[in-house]
């Protein structure tokens, strides 16, 4: 990575200066959150024997091959007794091993679950379950052999968010867009937003509670549930909602969207992954106020995006930045793009006063139920694409989708590629924005943030011994957030190790003044120093990222420090994205007994390493209550620079190396090494 270059040439620099020179110019250094539930009473709409048909797409995945995930859910439905008016359909596929013997691996099977048990109908050849052409095959057949008062369809398997899509094929490596979610329902079901074919459509799937996946299903279901966060491998609580669903046949999709959200938190919390679980009820009904809504929020960004890029983008960024986002979006553990929108829009009100509130009341009034975790209590229910990485595939995906807004695919467009198509420029000033959005990048892409402006940017110490940044307005415009850098540097064992990024410093925003609050201690696991990346900065917590390998499996620690506490909390382990952009569902606790290893990025000093390599340092067997606190990081010499972060966090730039030296507790700031 082009950060760690940076790093390990300023690093290189300082240690040289170290041993040539000493030091100069030094000066010395003497909340939780709640869980949230949106409150409602839902009436039962329908007669007690109403007819019910459940379409149930099991996509098993690596989920069903490597822990029985599938299965395990398959058995909690037939822990449910149904009655005859009750019936679920089922299509098992895509994946290489089911762990039952039950579901054949090598064909892609149905089945039928009423009050007379459990019936294999069919067992066709095996198929994708990542092509429109199966699912469509699917929702074809249960229309043309089932007939029922009122229908609900269910995905099961990995989710991806408004760019990816849902259902990975874990033998193919193919996955269904949005697209083709639309494409299959609607060559079976002409959509009808009065009277449509489906009473709820439900995603038990990571990152597809998105404003494109209501908007996809238009017309094709009355109600939405799904997932703005990573889901937990323990998914739905089929034996839960299904047993409500059983007993009482009367109750319409608001109801039942709140059962299966109720019951999916009691699940959640009786394994202890409740923290950061989110599950949301989205009434279809409610799109056309809410799609007016976004689409004007987007509007007018993108005519401030026009009107001063760099200044817009920049602000945009940090709101963004401080919003509610999902699924990591880090360098280290990958981007998914998701970001909550009545986050996103609450913190960027300042420079979208005019749409911004009333995103925000659309938004409340469709996500007619919710629940989440403590740590993700800021969310109005409803997520949105948000290019956290620059990354130009990710991009054209999203251009690519069909529900998604013109305006926001060009306010997108002109962020990476630093361009408005030139037919699009007469059009902002009208009410709405009718033309096609561009799917494919330009010839040429223009640059809005030369992030590099800011590379080797001098510090200076203030008064108080303590090291800063001025940065000038035309600079600010230049970046979203500040972190700090630091490594440790040390030349009697040979090595520089980086410790990784933090937003712990004093940030004076209005100033433009950014001041370092090293204090001689680091995030440490029971006494050993930690590799961390933020992942999510806000007033109440942050939340980061720790890459350990645990009992010899490489995931991510995710990890929350509570500002009024001062404490952190262990949320659980869980592997990064894929190569097909999907997040891991499994969000694993620590046990006593697990054995960690810490990774760090590290090199040597005299061998001809060229850049940071990752890096095994301490391995331990954890107790019964391991913890992560600041703690002291001991005699030595430590190099710590401000990062500065574009709007699309693909580009950073590095300040000039601070050189702090820690001896019998006092810390010693040395400005004098610059590159």
């Amino acid at each position: 990575m082009q950060k760690f270059r940076r790093l390990f040439l300023l690093a290189i620099f300082i240690v040289v200066a170290m041993v040539a020179a000493g030091c100069d110019d030094s000066a010395t250094q003497d909340g939780g959150a709640t869980k949230s539930v949106k409150s409602a009473n839902f009436t039962d709409t329908y007669k007690a024997d109403d007819t019910w048909l459940v379409y149930w797409y099991l996509c098993g995945t690596d989920l069903e091959t490597s822990n029985g995930a599938a299965s395990a859910d398959f058995q909690e439905l037939l822990e449910v007794k149904l009655p005859a008016n009750v019936k679920f359909l089922i299509q098992t596929g895509g994946t290489n091993q089911w762990q039952n013997n039950v579901v054949s691996s090598n064909a892609v099977e149905r089945f039928i679950y009423t009050s007379d048990g459990l019936q294999r109908l069919e067992t066709l050849n095996d198929a994708d379950m990542g092509d429109v052409n199966t699912l469509a095959d699917f929702i074809r057949y249960g229309n043309d052999n089932y007939q029922a008062d009122h229908k609900v369809f269910v995905f099961w398997d990995h989710g991806g968010g408004s760019a990816v899509g849902i259902c990975l094929d874990e033998r193919t490596g193919n996955m269904l867009s949005l697209n083709d979610v639309r494409a299959a329902f609607t060559s079976v079901h002409e959509p009808n937003a009065d009277n449509p074919p489906f009473e709820l459509i439900g995603f038990d799937a990571c990152l597809m509670a998105t404003y494109d996946t209501v908007n996809t299903l238009d017309g094709l279901t009355r109600y939405v549930t799904a997932s703005e966060e990573v889901e937990p491998g323990i998914g739905w609580n089929y034996t839960g909602w299904v047993g409500a669903l059983a007993e009482n046949p009367a109750m319409g999709g608001a109801k039942l969207g709140q059962t299966i959200c109720d019951t999916y938190m009691a699940a959640c919390e009786s394994y202890w992954v409740e923290d950061t679980a989110t599950l949301s009820v989205i009434d279809v009904s409610k799109l056309p106020y809410l799609r007016n809504a976004y689409e004007s929020f987007g509007l007018e960004a993108l005519r401030a995006a026009h009107k001063d890029p760099r200044k817009f983008f920049a602000s945009f960024g940090r709101g963004a930045a401080q919003a509610e986002n999902y699924g990591g979006n880090t360098r280290q553990t990958g981007y998914t793009n998701m970001v909550d929108l009545v986050d996103l829009a609450k913190s960027n009100k300042a420079i979208l006063p005019n749409t911004a509130d009333k995103l925000v009341s659309a938004i409340d009034d469709a996500v007619i139920y919710k629940v989440s975790g403590e740590y993700r209590n800021r969310g109005g229910g409803l997520s949105s694409f948000h290019s956290y990485s620059g990354d130009e595939q990710t991009l054209v995906a999203y251009l690519n989708q069909d529900a998604a807004p013109i305006p926001q695919k060009i306010l997108y467009y002109y962020l990476i590629y630093g361009e408005i198509p030139e037919d699009v420029i007469p059009l902002l000033d009208g009410d709405t924005l009718v033309t096609p959005a561009p799917t494919t990048p330009p010839p040429q892409r223009q640059e809005i943030f030369q992030i590099s402006q800011l590379e080797d940017f001098p510090v200076q110490l203030d008064k108080d011994g303590n090291a800063f940044v001025q940065l000038k307005p035309e600079q600010m415009d230049l970046l979203s957030s500040v972190h700090c850098q630091l490594v440790y540097m040390g030349v009697e064992d040979d090595i520089i190790l980086y410790l990784g990024s933090d937003s712990d410093i004093n940030a004076d925003w209005n100033a433009g003044t950014f001041t370092d609050n090293f204090r001689g201690v680091w995030p440490m696991l029971d006494g050993h120093p930690v590799y961390v990346e933020i992942t999510e900065e806000n007033d109440g917590y942050n939340l980061y990222s720790i890459p350990i390998k645990l009992n010899g499996v490489e995931c991510n620690l995710q990890v929350a420090y509570v500002y009024a506490e001062e404490k952190y909390y262990i949320l659980g382990a869980r592997k990064g994205l894929d190569s097909h952009g999907m997040s891991s569902r499994e969000l694993i606790k620590l046990r006593a007994g697990d054995e960690i290893t810490t990774l760090h990025y590290g090199m040597t000093i005299s061998g001809e390493d060229e850049d940071f390599t990752q890096v095994e340092v301490d391995t331990f067997t954890i107790g019964d209550e391991p913890q992560i606190k600041d703690e002291p990081l001991g005699d030595g010499n430590y190099g710590y620079c401000f990062e500065f972060v574009s709007p699309t966090a693909d580009d950073s730039a590095l300040s000039n190396f601070i050189l702090f030296t820690v001896a019998n507790g006092e810390i010693t700031t040395d400005i004098s090494v610059q590159d």
